[in-house]
């Protein structure tokens, strides 16, 4: 429950910021930034913080996190109260927020892994990915909310408070380090161990595809149009900012995901495979090629309910056949690059999404996006399937 709180206030304080930034500026070069700042820490880093969770105490690295979170939301909320906002203070705490993202993140999935064990890290996994769409979904209501009953200013304040209660359970958890555990691996070698663990993850065909998988699609989409959101409810006719409706589109692709969590674990449904992670994903790039078109506020909805559907389905997929298939003395390593991959490389979806729409519009630039990696994965498939069926064919 307190990392699910976390992760709300993670998305109130860009449902507040985003749109604070939006009016003042208007910028969809800004709103790039906001994208790359985010993810550029991953693509630089988190191998190295996937490094120190193998090697410190998972805890403590996710408490420098919160510590950094509150630190951004108190940020955001001197500077509105001040009306100093200015584009350089912004860009700031945008680079701040992403090296909070970068080590917590490989800690939290190592941490998800030494509550449960091998045995349930798959539905540990999923469960963890649906009370992270459970936090967009709520977090874009409750910072509609607060922007109605408070203001921006105080109501990114507040949001400050909700991170509290995970830093407060972390102090006493009972999940440190394991003692009775592998010897600690070695400090980390700059980018020799990293490409030593690249190796590792290369000559593993299913963690080879999955970072294939994730990385494809953070560096043509991510959730770049996730900061242009305010764009696109002022095309579909939604421009007030407490407006229920934008704080509906926002969520919509978080409800998907949610109901994706809820439905696939109750049944035991879609258990991970390659090939079943990326039809999702070639769906997710249909759905979200089909927004970017849409005209029309009640199909934009449904096809963000779609592609949230979709992509907790191949997200949580990747996630759990890379935990299961990552050695245990640097599992922190593995999932640190593999979060490199799928998060690092969203930095470049700021580019295709945000810049590019400054130059062609945000509909043109995601479609396209879309569209492109629509066409990769399906060179993919076919390559790995075709492959597949032609090695069977071969007599012994």
């Amino acid at each position: 429950m307190a990392g699910s709180a976390a992760m709300m206030a993670d998305n109130i304080e860009h449902v507040i910021s985003y749109w604070v930034i939006f009016q003042k500026f208007h910028s969809p070069a800004l709103g790039a930034f906001a994208v790359v700042s985010h993810w550029a820490p991953y693509l630089l880093l988190a191998a190295y913080t996937g490094g120190l969770a193998d090697r410190f105490d998972i805890r403590r690295l996710i408490q420098v996190g919160m510590l950094l979170f509150m630190g951004v939301s108190v940020g955001w909320g001197v500077m509105f109260a001040t009306d100093s906002t200015q584009q350089w203070k912004a860009m700031v705490l945008l680079v701040i927020h992403g090296l909070a993202g970068v080590i917590w993140m490989p800690a939290s999935q190592v941490l998800i892994h030494r509550i449960v064990g091998a045995q349930q890290v798959s539905s540990a996994v999923r469960l963890n990915a649906t009370g992270r769409y459970l936090a967009f979904l709520v977090g874009p209501a409750v910072g509609g909310l607060l922007i109605r009953a408070f203001g921006p200013t105080m109501g990114i304040f507040l949001n400050a408070l909700i991170y509290v209660p995970m830093f407060v359970w972390l102090i006493r958890a009972p999940y440190g380090p394991d003692r009775a555990a592998a010897p600690r691996p070695p400090g980390i070698r700059g980018f020799k161990d990293i490409w030593l663990t690249m190796s590792v993850v290369r000559r593993n065909p299913v963690l080879l595809s999955m970072t294939i998988l994730v990385g494809a699609s953070a560096f043509f989409i991510g959730n770049a149009y996730q900061a242009q959101m305010p764009g696109f409810a002022f095309d579909l006719g939604h421009e007030r900012a407490a407006d229920v409706s934008y704080s509906i589109l926002l969520a919509a692709d978080a409800a998907g995901g949610l109901l994706a969590g809820v439905i696939l674990e109750s049944r035991g449904l879609l258990p991970p495979r390659v090939r079943t992670a990326y039809i999702l994903a070639m769906l997710w790039c249909c759905a979200l090629a089909g927004f970017a078109r849409s005209h029309t506020y009640t199909l934009a909805i449904a096809l963000l309910f779609i592609a949230g559907f979709v992509e907790l389905g191949f997200n949580s997929m990747a996630q759990s056949l890379v935990q299961l298939n990552a050695p245990a003395e640097i599992r922190g390593r593995v999932i640190g690059v593999f979060a490199m991959s799928a998060n690092g490389l969203r930095t470049f979806s700021g580019l295709s999404v945000g810049l590019l729409g400054a130059s062609i519009g945000i509909h043109n630039s995601l479609s396209y996006s879309a569209a492109a990696l629509l066409l990769l994965y399906i060179v993919i498939f076919v390559t790995r399937y075709l492959g597949r069926r032609r090695l069977t064919a071969v007599p012994p």
